[in-house]
């Protein structure tokens, strides 16, 4: 039997993150084989992992990463905002939005996808078993232009290119690339602070237009006004719903003389050429996740056998 030292114990935890305990049952286990024990707890790792995925992540981080005409935006959620500062989980994000610039946005492929010797979803539960947390990726999108900039903008950013919201906003033009990337940087802004729901009116759900009708209808038949009246007045609030919602027809954040629409048709002169905003993306950390609200004193009486 292999003598297992308080080094080579020593050696394997620094390597891979794990107990000090499961370090020396590893090289037990293995003979002192250095790299068959790191097979081995990533091995356990994994099944740690597997225990850890019912448990919601809500928190995490958004990041984003541009190249040129092309760029993505992805979340990688973890259960606690306290991991967002552990500079692993920073260093995982980061490879997640390389690898999607690289392979695109559906996320089988993104975890698929090799980095190095290992896939993405090999490192994912590796960090799920060093940091003790559920960890997924949960969404990615990608947007490119034959010809321009997309741009992105990091709200809450904890370190360069990943925060609590993400943003990118494409933008088709043959002009300046400097000075499409600083308008493509300020709608980013303004599309984070806005939240619109589509570009222009066609870009809406026919659902979601149609309530927005039959609300209105409904407010001004209870005040007893006629119908060809409220047709007229219908038609004149939706299109102050479309300046609230849809993000040509915005009030812009930069210069609320002037909707988004106007900004960017002023910014051609600076570009050198016609400008077109083609596609947005905005994602915020753990939006239509349902977090599990948990009742601290029930959990403390019933991990002491009170009721």
């Amino acid at each position: 039997m292999a003598t297992i030292t308080a080094a080579m114990v020593k050696e394997l935890r620094e390597s891979t993150g794990a107990g000090m305990m499961d370090c020396k049952a590893a090289l037990t286990e293995t003979a002192g084989n250095m790299q068959e024990a790191q097979d081995w707890l990533r091995k356990k790792g994994l099944s740690k992992a597997a225990k850890k995925a019912g448990r919601v992540a809500a928190e995490g981080l958004i990041g984003a990463m541009t190249s040129g005409n092309k760029g993505v935006v992805v979340e990688v959620n973890s259960e606690t905002d306290f991991v967002a500062r552990n500079e692993q989980f920073q260093g995982l994000v980061k490879m997640v939005a390389q690898v999607a610039l690289r392979v695109g946005a559906d996320v089988e492929t993104i975890k698929a996808a090799k980095v190095g010797d290992f896939t993405v979803e090999t490192a994912i539960s590796d960090a799920i078993a060093t940091i003790g947390e559920n960890m997924s990726l949960r969404r990615a999108a990608l947007l490119e232009v034959a010809n321009g900039v997309v741009a992105s903008y990091i709200h809450g950013a904890v370190i360069d290119n990943a925060g609590k919201m993400g943003v990118l906003v494409a933008l088709e033009s043959t002009g300046k690339t400097d000075e499409l990337s600083a308008l493509g940087r300020q709608l980013a802004m303004h599309v984070a602070a806005t939240n619109p729901q589509a570009l222009d009116p066609s870009g809406l759900d026919p659902e979601t237009v149609k309530r927005e009708k039959d609300v209105l209808a409904d407010k001004y038949r209870q005040q007893g006004k006629p119908e060809n009246v409220i047709e007229k007045i219908v038609e004149s609030g939706l299109k102050t719903y479309y300046k609230e919602v849809c993000l040509l027809e915005q009030a812009f954040i930069h210069d609320t003389g002037k909707s988004v629409a106007q900004a960017v048709k002023e910014a051609e002169g600076k570009v050198g050429a016609p400008v077109k905003i083609t596609a947005f993306v905005r994602y915020a950390l753990g939006e239509g996740i349902e977090k599990q609200e948990s009742d601290f004193a029930a959990e403390v009486a019933a991990a002491s056998g009170k009721k």
